[in-house]
């Protein structure tokens, strides 16, 4: 496996040990919003573009839509830390960048003005950077480009696609939320509801009910999510996670509730939606990152100004 071309270890930030870390990678356009830079790249080229980074390396860039998830999720480590100062069950952070590392000074610089505990920072300049992945253990990649995130998960790699937009940083503690189907359980049903819909979808979950669902995409991720938040009372836990599904609670709810029960993941709360648009309800918990398969849910969060991730 060929090491990415230059990777920075961040000094200022004590390294996590990888075999034990969550650790999540997300690429520079994820964090920061660089869609003015980004622009830039596509219209006049790569050395116009890092010719403008360059001349702009002290100036920090804004921040993106993974900005405030990412801020939240070293406030976890600060707590985790805090009750054990031996835990290594942590969060661990690796900026994944396309850039060359002349123009990536500016994303280290911004990283640095913000305080972000970014441990590494790889500069990376082939055309699929998610090959380096899997050797850095990531659980979590999160980025604004479709191809990128359609690489990662069919390397098995939990991930999502990022949108631009201007985001409210919500406080502590990190609170997560999970669509179900495609998201966390394996899209089996939705296909039934496609072929079928909704009276055959509701058939078939009434005569699979004992069966836990299959692994969705991002399976992996909430497990250890899971596991961080076990070692805390639920009153005294820096992580809430949420389960917000377009199934009915009468109908629909009980595989859910009974897959995750098998698989022991607690979730904080759980919202059947039967279908009504979720707005509203995301609006109310003020999730720092909010994943689902369906567009039209990610533009209903984006309208409330949710961060949102879409897992196509």
């Amino acid at each position: 496996m060929a090491e990415p071309e230059s990777t920075v270890i961040n000094t200022n930030v004590k390294q996590k040990d990888p075999s034990k870390a969550l650790v999540i990678a997300v690429t520079t356009r994820a964090i920061f919003n660089l869609e003015q830079e980004h622009k830039l790249y596509l219209e006049r080229g790569k050395e116009e573009y890092t010719r403008h980074q360059q001349a702009n390396q002290h100036k920090p860039l804004p921040p993106g839509t993974a900005f405030a998830f990412i801020q939240a999720v070293q406030y976890v480590n600060k707590k985790m830390l805090e009750s054990n100062p031996a835990e290594k069950d942590l969060f661990d952070i690796l900026v994944l960048s396309n850039n060359s590392p002349e123009s990536g000074v500016r994303v280290i610089n911004s990283a640095k003005h913000y305080g972000l505990e970014i441990s590494k920072f790889c500069f990376v300049s082939d055309e699929d950077s998610t090959q380096y992945l899997k050797s850095h253990g990531v659980k979590l990649f999160l980025s604004a480009d479709r191809t990128d995130v359609c690489n990662a998960l069919q390397r098995g790699v939990s991930a999502a696609l990022v949108f631009q937009q201007e985001v409210q940083a919500p406080s502590t503690p990190l609170r997560v939320v999970f669509d179900g189907d495609a998201v966390l359980f394996s899209d089996e049903t939705d296909q039934i509801f496609q072929e079928q819909g909704l009276e055959g979808a509701v058939q078939y979950e009434r005569a699979m009910e004992a069966v836990p669902m299959g692994e969705g995409p991002l399976k992996t991720f909430a497990m250890h999510l899971g596991k961080m938040r076990r070692k805390f009372s639920q009153e005294k836990s820096p992580i809430r996670t949420y389960l917000v599904t377009a199934r009915s609670g009468r109908d629909m709810g009980i595989r859910a509730i009974k897959t995750l029960r098998e698989w022991g993941l607690a979730i904080d709360e759980a919202f059947f939606m039967d279908g009504a648009p979720k707005g509203p309800i995301l609006a109310q918990i003020q999730p720092h990152i909010f994943f689902d398969d369906g567009l039209h849910n990610i533009q209903g969060a984006q309208n409330v100004g949710v961060p949102s991730a879409w897992v196509p």
